[in-house]
């Protein structure tokens, strides 16, 4: 991977963005002389979000073709300049919002980020389902939440069994991370500073999942 990769964040989750805190940025992006929107940069990352455009007050209650053609706004009237990978964060389930982004950009793959839980697999399901039927490759899945990390001794104790990897056998995609409940990570996201930024030597940082990923992206 290039030490140099210009990576842009996009937040497609209108109705809930959490970029601005997880990123440490906030205010509304300044304009190009084309009107263009121009991300707002922290930690090397372009991002932009609907966050940046509405108060943290302010609750978004749109309908399916208002927030289509904010996540095209998002997408297309933004100046990202040269950008070597783009990752768009979007909400959960199949939705307005994933057809706009396939049906208007060439995506080269999907990660599907999931908890352990049986509710929350039949949700994960029906994504993978709705990428498979949209020709959208898949990139694996990242199990979220559903290990800790002893504080002692660093073992990774499984909280649900091996769900994720039956699932995964299931519907033949790869397991490719598991990120564990760790109070780290979540004090690290509501500071706005990354945990593999915050604690690099942690035994809960990893780079395994970026590399996958990038290279996936790069490949396909």
């Amino acid at each position: 991977m290039k030490p140099s990769l210009q990576v842009g964040l996009l937040d497609a989750d209108v109705f809930g963005p959490s970029v601005p805190l997880m990123m440490n940025l906030s205010g509304e992006p300044l304009l190009t002389s084309d009107n263009l929107m121009i991300p707002l940069v922290n930690y090397g990352v372009k991002s932009m979000s609907m966050g940046y455009l509405v108060s943290q007050e302010s609750a978004v209650m749109w309908r399916g073709l208002m927030v289509m053609q904010a996540v095209n706004k998002l997408m297309f009237e933004v100046d990202w300049g040269p950008t070597d990978v783009l990752v768009v964060d979007t909400p959960p389930g199949t939705g307005d919002t994933h057809l706009s982004l396939v049906q208007n950009l060439v995506v080269s793959g999907a990660l599907v980020v999931t908890t352990p839980q049986q509710m929350a697999l039949q949700v994960t399901r029906r994504g993978v389902t709705m990428f498979r039927k949209l020709q959208v490759p898949l990139v694996g899945i990242v199990q979220n939440m559903g290990s800790v990390v002893c504080s002692n001794c660093s073992h990774r104790n499984e909280l649900f069994g091996p769900a994720i990897r039956k699932f995964a056998k299931e519907l033949d995609i790869e397991v490719v991370q598991d990120i564990p409940l760790h109070p780290d990570i979540s004090t690290c996201g509501d500071e706005g500073k990354p945990v593999v930024i915050s604690h690099p030597s942690s035994p809960i940082v990893s780079n395994t999942l970026i590399l996958h990923f990038v290279q996936s992206c790069m490949i396909l």
